[in-house]
């Protein structure tokens, strides 16, 4: 009787652990933790074009009256404002700095001056009108100051050259005692490429994560050079340079600026074998 007890309390043990085999589970591992998702930088080449407002000043304008020993300034020179177009390509180095070379061309801005001379030993007066066209390549650093939901704000410089072209010189006398009226003498227009440098501030605008607006201020120094050719006793002249503080808005368009990081994706869960 004992010994068939016995033999049933051992069936009895041995089915159970069976069924608790059954009925067990494994634990699943615990999930790795996730790699860290950095943010990639920023870069590449871009395309840019600006259109702006200038406010143009001149810093005057000298000739040489009667003979080349007498150099005089003009006793007023202005050039009156004017609007800019412009284009470039850039690169992106990082999240912070970028470089890029600029072709701009500022449209017609008419200049007003007048001088005082000698008319048959009396002292009379012209009024002059003329006009300038230039075309400045410029080579440009910016540093991104970093960015603040959409907007990022920046400061740069840039150095090149401006190709300035004047229109004809045109001096008009009415006061001249030993003439009626008034009479007109044209002086040819001189052109030449001058050294500039430039100073810009704004800030970047995010559309897309290719486009970007730019909202900004320039100012640009163009060193002077030859302005008119001789003519009836009079010139040449040249022009003393002039400053241009410019209100610019435009956009940069970035290739390959949407690069994202690839998605985190967990491992499998490991296959249990009973």
């Amino acid at each position: 009787m004992r010994k068939c007890l016995a033999g049933v309390f051992a069936l009895a043990l041995t089915a159970s652990t069976a069924n608790s085999a059954d009925l067990y589970q494994p634990q699943p591992e615990p999930i790795a933790d996730a790699p860290e998702v950095t943010v990639q930088e920023a870069t590449g080449w871009y395309l840019r074009g600006d259109v702006g407002y200038s406010f143009n000043k001149m810093r005057g304008a000298e000739y040489f009256q009667g003979s080349n020993n007498t150099l005089v300034d003009f006793d007023r020179a202005s050039l009156k404002d004017s609007f800019l177009l412009g284009g470039g390509v850039g690169y992106q180095i990082n999240n912070y700095l970028r470089t890029d070379l600029t072709f701009d061309y500022l449209t017609s801005a008419d200049f007003r001056g007048g001088t005082t001379g000698l008319c048959g030993g009396v002292t009379c007066t012209s009024n002059d009108k003329s006009y300038l066209h230039a075309y400045s390549l410029m080579a440009n650093v910016y540093v991104d100051l970093g960015t603040y939901g959409y907007i990022t704000p920046y400061v740069g410089g840039g150095v090149g050259g401006t190709y300035v072209k004047w229109g004809k010189l045109r001096n008009t006398i009415c006061d001249d005692p030993n003439v009626p009226g008034c009479y007109t003498t044209e002086h040819g227009g001189e052109k030449s490429w001058r050294f500039t440098y430039a100073l810009m501030a704004g800030a970047s605008i995010d559309i897309t994560c290719n486009l970007k607006a730019d909202v900004g201020y320039r100012f640009r120094h163009v060193l002077g050079g030859d302005m008119f050719g001789y003519n009836l006793g009079g010139g040449p002249g040249e022009d003393k340079g002039f400053y241009t503080h410019e209100a610019r808005v435009g956009a940069r368009y970035i290739f390959g600026g949407c690069e994202t990081p690839p998605a985190y994706e967990p491992p499998p869960e490991p296959i249990v074998y009973k």
